[in-house]
Parts: C-alpha cells; structure tokens; sequence
C-alpha cells in the first residue's frame, strides 16, 4: 500500500529532524526510536480498514494543542510527553493482548518508554528554567480527555478487532499529528537547541 504524501513527510521528520529539537540533550537514537514506533503502529494493522468502516468514528482529537503554538517549551514538552503515555496506556488495557502480535506490542511498550523517559528529562530541563506548572496543565488535560472517549470506545465495542483497527488507525494519525508538533516548535524556534 502506497503512503500518502503526508505520512511520508512525517516520516521524514522523524528520520532526519535534529536531535536537540527539544531544547534539552536528547539521546542520539530518540528520532530512531520514534520512527520505529511509527513503523511497529502500521505492522501492527490486523484488519484491513475497509473491513471496519462501520466501526469508524470522530474522536474529535483537541487539535488546538498541536496547532497553536504552546505558551512556553515546557508545555510543548508536555504535550508531547503526554501523548506518548496515553498511547501507552492505551496499548496496556484490556484486550491489547489478545488484538495484538505480543512481539510488536512488547516493541510498542519499550520504543514509547524510552520516549517518554527522555522527554521527562527535557521536561525536567525546562521546568528549571520555567518555573511554570500551571502552563503545561491545560493542553495536557485535553489530550487525557481525549485518550479518555478512546477507552469509551474500545468499552463500549468490547475490545473487538474492528474497534482496536480503528484506534490504531487514529493513534497512528495522533502519533502523526505529535511529530508535527515538535518539527513545527523546532522551525519556529520554540524548542530549538540550547
């Protein structure tokens, strides 16, 4: 299956976007780890989406918090990070087992691990300079809601292989949308090297 245009320009900047995007030391193979998990969300496709179009739905993603730009770094590190835990969690509920290859699930669950981890130091980093807590509260809080209507769903469908298509669809798009984020902070020049 041919990748759109889109997706391929995302992973592009996952490829060969600067490592110090983030305004703080992240390790050399974090990009890497990105792009893999990337690749390992289309490995995983069990069905084909076509096979589940009655099963779609609007999760009406909160847009704004990748779009915009954050108030300060420390809240675009906070979106970031906080998406990849979502994404983690979402993979941990019940059922993930049993919808997913357990070999590509357990590449997921330590590719978004040492995501997270490096971007809790960056977050670390910026909170000392920022001294902000209550700017990285709101955006973070609407992607949690929004992860939230994510497990509703997967509930309410009973974990069935269609709804976990559909969810895996959508974190490949929201997995998308975050790369965005921290390519356009880079360029802007928000997040950009210390």
């Amino acid at each position: 299956m041919a990748l759109p245009l889109s997706l391929l320009t995302v992973l592009v900047v996952f490829t060969y976007g600067p490592v110090p995007s983030l305004g703080c030391d992240l390790p050399p193979n974090h990009m890497v780890a990105s792009k893999k998990t990337f690749v390992l969300l289309a490995q995983m496709r069990g069905l084909s989406p076509s096979f589940c179009l009655d099963d779609r739905k609007d999760f009406r993603f909160p847009q704004e918090v990748v779009d915009g730009s954050p108030q300060n770094k420390a809240q675009a590190i906070s979106v970031l990070q906080e998406i990849l835990q979502q994404i983690s969690n979402l993979f941990h509920t019940e059922g993930a087992s049993a919808a997913w290859n357990m070999t590509l699930l357990n590449q997921l669950h330590n590719g978004l691990h040492r995501q997270i981890e490096d971007l809790e130091n960056c977050l670390l980093q910026a909170m000392g300079e920022e001294e902000s807590v209550l700017a990285v509260e709101g955006p973070p809080l609407a992607v949690k809601r929004y992860f939230y209507g994510l497990h509703l769903y997967l509930k309410e469908k009973k974990y069935n292989d269609c709804a976990w298509e559909v969810v895996r669809g959508e974190i490949r798009r929201i997995f998308s949308l975050s790369a965005d984020l921290q390519e356009k902070l880079r360029r802007d020049g928000d997040l950009g090297s210390s």
